[in-house]
């Protein structure tokens, strides 16, 4: 499998100037209907409080913060290798399994590759990479978001519905227990992903960030977290972001731990999930 990272340039212009919509003081664009709707108190407080200011350089200022945890870094990537190698290991036997009742339900290939976001730079670059899943949608998903956008359950720059009709039954229950994020365990051993961390947007959704939500791009992605454990699906963007920040400003060994094992309970009993 080809997981190489590639750079690209995401555009920075934002959602308000692009619909010609000025949004006031604690809302933003929503662009699945270009009216403006409220924010989180402090996401608003956060954007009132760097104006104008660069949204990739707020990002970076929250990286530059964090360059001291090397040996942070170091063990976590030891630990992400041991991990994700004997997952990989122990799922081969099952994984062929999964694979095989995907393609029974839906023909096409039983992994779903997909570019994510890996990080950014100051001028704007994005680096990608390729995450893999187990597919868990017929084969059109793609083509079909586009006329779903109207039926987004969630505010912010995602998309979820609870009965989208491009998930077929397997799917509903590799994704009701994550089992579809399994595959990524080869990001995290090839370095790309970390098992604990913010989940890696997909390029059109940090095109609509702003400042504060930039934010969450300062460390690696990983396969679970806060957001993962704290209510999943049933959790709006605003809220995934201020639990990605949480994670990123408390992140230690002894907290992956406790989230990894928080998310084996999640997994089996399904919470939050859709």
């Amino acid at each position: 499998m080809s997981g190489g990272i590639n750079s690209t340039t995401i555009n920075s212009a934002s959602t308000a100037a692009s619909v010609g919509v000025e949004p006031e003081a604690g809302e933003r664009i929503d662009p699945a209907t270009n009216n403006a709707v409220p924010v989180s108190k402090e996401r608003a407080e956060y954007v009132a409080k760097v104006g104008p200011y660069d949204r990739y350089q707020a990002m970076q200022d929250l990286r530059d913060a964090n360059q001291g945890k090397w040996v942070y870094r170091a063990c976590r990537r030891v630990f992400d290798i041991v991990f994700s190698g004997a997952v990989i290991t122990a799922g081969l036997i099952p994984g062929a399994l999964i694979c095989a009742a995907i393609c029974l339900e839906s023909p096409g290939s039983p992994i779903y590759s997909q570019k994510r976001i890996c990080r950014t730079y100051r001028d704007g670059r994005m680096h990608e990479f390729t995450m893999y899943k187990f597919r868990s949608m017929y084969e059109d998903a793609d083509e079909r978001l586009k006329e779903l956008q109207g039926c987004n359950e969630v505010d912010g720059a995602m998309f979820k519905m609870k009965d989208d009709p491009r998930v077929t039954r397997v799917g509903r229950f590799l994704r009701k227990h994550s089992i579809d994020e399994f595959p990524q365990f080869i990001n995290v051993f090839l370095g790309q992903m970390t098992v604990v961390g913010p989940r890696p947007p997909l390029p059109y959704e940090v095109a609509e960030y702003d400042a504060w939500a930039m934010q969450r791009l300062a460390v690696k992605p990983g396969l679970t977290g806060y957001w993962q454990v704290g209510g999943r699906s049933d959790l709006d963007f605003d809220d995934m972001v201020e639990l990605d920040l949480k994670y990123i400003r408390e992140r230690s060994l002894r907290v992956n731990f406790r989230t990894i094992l928080q998310t084996v309970k999640v997994v089996f009993t399904g919470e939050g999930a859709y």
